[in-house]
């Protein structure tokens, strides 16, 4: 007879919240066992190649595809009035941002596939299916696509000036949004104040994404349950799964998509792009599956970029080095069409990461956020929160030197203390804890900066340069959002966490493995994680805005708290005792005051062996438990780098 397996004290210690565990994932992703999108192939499937605009900006005059449909294994080729026909929606943006006159931003519309115009280099026109992608890529070549080209412009700033070239027909001086926070009168008055004011022209300059595993889709069409099956990488398949019915004008219940392992995104796999609607209109029409994977040198153009931001900053300080102020005016580049999150970075979200861990009274931010004819901007490692600690960081250092003062007590003289918490921030924020100076004073102390000027000499007798740079940081999390958590106790003894997060290279098994086990004693190696189903989640919020634990850690605590109501009410039956008298502890139910008793796995066995139980008992331990919403959090923390250069070769030692 095999008998339950239960978790031992000891076990309970070993995986509890807190202690290092090795992640549990990393074994099948180091032997080469990972599946990503491209490694799966649907039986009959069929490819499909993308067309790209060459040029950034340009009248389409018309789009050749007559070559392309009679070359070998060529199923079909659409462009963008096809699409239109069929009835699919635009790509949408959202998360609105208003301008400082609160009138709403200019939300240009997009289709799949331009029409009218080219705004970008990479910027799909038409596409081809065939049978294999050798041959998809042949075909697509083929097409000839007569533009006509216009001035280009592509940073912020240019493109937001008089006579600049224009983007959109409806968005004058292609501003997106004239964003402003702050008090312009007091902050003015601070400066006008102020002992020393610091400026500086700081620029986030934009980043190409380069995600491992580039985008990969598959799109398959039920007839017989009118569904759509999407495969692809993601960063949560519930809300991609709704933006997917809107893109797509069917209702969300049609909508599967499905997800495995995903190679990297950090906020670009987050929505949806433009060749999906053409993948499931191929699929549909051609009743098989139809497959894409981008290469290299196609992602570097058509998936979202990050930063980009180009800002006039400003420090305002007292003769002690006190802050009074900080001002940033300057602009945002969005790309040539609004991104899912596109106008928030250079507008709300440096804003609100602006105050950092510092007592800064006053917050002013002017910011034009403009498209321009390059690849969209969106949301990447941390959406507004890296750009604001930079531009904060980098405005100190500056004013330290340009004050005679140390850097690093001008630091600790702003300060927010702990006494002084909770604190509301200049960005409106509100900080529950946090010891600043301390966490700063550990960082030195590991990089022995006290010997820096010991390594600097040395370094100048060989003939290199010595720095030294801090990053004393504060970031905020994603906004509060639902999140499921599911507990499935299954047939074969394992324990299955459901949830709507979805891991694309964090980590999550572990951690979420870990709350349970801590929560509800059942064996660690038993802990399994569903994230990438939409059929089987009731709400998620996906993963983004470093808030992944805080969102399913707090899911999985609630849900299994009603997994232990559940279990009370039917281990007073397997016990023979009424449910008020059993009480959970260490993975077991026991009669209060008695050592008689049964272990959560145990119960679980004696579930699935047909204990029979009294009509109105739970008839499973399973719980599908949907969390309110965790709160941002403030995570902190202070980085010391150290780098020598050699002058003659540029050569850098960190």
């Amino acid at each position: 007879m095999n008998a339950p397996v239960a978790a031992t004290p000891l076990d309970s210690m070993k995986f509890a919240v807190g202690q290092p565990v090795p992640r549990q994932e990393d074994p099948t992703l180091l032997r080469g066992q990972g599946r990503y999108t491209d490694d799966v192939n649907l039986p009959n499937q069929a490819w499909c190649v993308m067309v790209r605009s060459q040029m950034a900006h340009g009248v389409i005059k018309g789009i050749d595809t007559s070559e392309a449909k009679t070359m070998p294994g060529v199923l079909g080729v659409w462009t963008g009035a096809d699409l239109n026909e069929a009835g699919y929606g635009t790509l949408k943006t959202l998360i609105p941002v208003m301008n400082r006159d609160g009138s709403p931003m200019k939300t240009p519309t997009r289709h799949s596939l331009a029409t009218d115009k080219v705004r970008f280099v990479g910027d799909p026109v038409a596409f081809v299916v065939a049978e294999t992608q050798a041959q998809a890529k042949d075909a697509a070549e083929a097409v000839q696509v007569d533009i006509e080209s216009l001035p280009a412009v592509t940073d912020a700033r240019t493109a937001a000036q008089p006579g600049a070239p224009q983007l959109f027909d409806d968005v004058p001086s292609n501003l997106c949004v004239d964003f402003h926070y702050g008090d312009e009168a007091k902050t003015a008055a601070a400066f006008a104040k102020a002992a020393h004011v610091t400026r500086l022209r700081l620029i986030s300059n934009r980043i190409v994404v380069c995600a491992m595993e580039p985008r990969s889709a598959i799109a398959e069409y039920d007839k017989a349950s009118d569904r759509y099956i999407f495969r692809a990488g993601n960063q949560g398949v519930f809300g991609l799964k709704h933006q997917m019915a809107a893109l797509l004008a069917v209702k969300p219940d049609q909508v599967r998509v499905l997800t495995g392992n995903v190679g990297g995104s950090f906020g670009m796999k987050g929505s949806p792009f433009p060749e999906y609607a053409g993948l499931f209109h191929a699929a549909k029409l051609l009743g098989r599956p139809v497959k894409w994977t981008d290469d290299r040198s196609g992602s570097f153009l058509s998936d979202q970029h990050g930063r980009d931001h180009d800002f006039d900053a400003e420090l305002a300080l007292d003769t002690e080095g006190t802050f009074l102020a900080v001002r940033l005016t300057g602009y945002a580049n969005v790309g040539g069409y609004l991104a899912n999150v596109g106008p928030l970075m250079g507008s709300a979200g440096v804003t609100r990461n602006l105050a950092a861990i510092y007592r800064t009274p006053l917050i002013e931010v002017s910011s034009k956020v403009a498209f321009t004819n390059t690849s969209p901007v969106g949301a990447y490692r941390g959406a507004g929160r890296p750009e604001a600690n930079y531009f904060m960081e980098r405005l100190i250092d500056t004013a330290a030197r340009e004050m005679g003062l140390d850097g690093v007590a001008m630091r600790k003289r702003n300060h927010i203390k702990p006494e002084e918490m909770p604190f509301k921030t200049a960005s409106g924020t509100t900080y529950d804890s946090g010891e600043f100076s301390v966490l700063l004073d550990k960082a030195l102390a590991a990089a022995d900066v006290k010997g820096f000027i010991r390594r600097k000499e040395e370094s100048q007798k060989r003939g290199k340069l010595r720095g030294l740079g801090i990053g004393n940081y504060l970031e905020v999390t994603a906004p509060p959002m639902k999140e499921m958590g599911g507990i499935r106790f299954g047939p074969n003894g394992d324990v299955t966490i459901i949830t709507g997060t979805l891991d694309y290279g964090q980590g999550h098994w572990t951690p979420f493995a870990q709350v349970l086990s801590d929560r509800l004693g059942i064996p660690f190696d038993k802990i399994k994680l569903i994230q990438g189903d939409s059929d089987l989640l009731i709400a998620g919020g996906g993963t983004g805005g470093s808030k992944s634990i805080m969102a399913s850690g707090a899911a999985i605590v609630e849900a299994s708290i009603k997994v232990v109501d559940k279990g009370k009410q039917i281990a007073g039956v397997a016990l023979e005792a009424s449910a008020e008298d059993i009480e959970f502890k260490l993975g077991r139910f026991t009669i209060v005051g008695t050592d008689r008793g049964i272990g959560i796995m145990e119960l679980a066995e004696r579930l699935r062996s047909g204990l029979k139980l009294p009509e109105g008992a739970p008839d499973s331990l399973d719980v599908s438990h949907v969390h309110e919403a965790a709160p941002s959090a403030y995570p902190n923390g202070a980085h010391v780098a150290e780098v020598e250069v050699d002058p003659d070769t540029g050569w850098v030692d960190v």
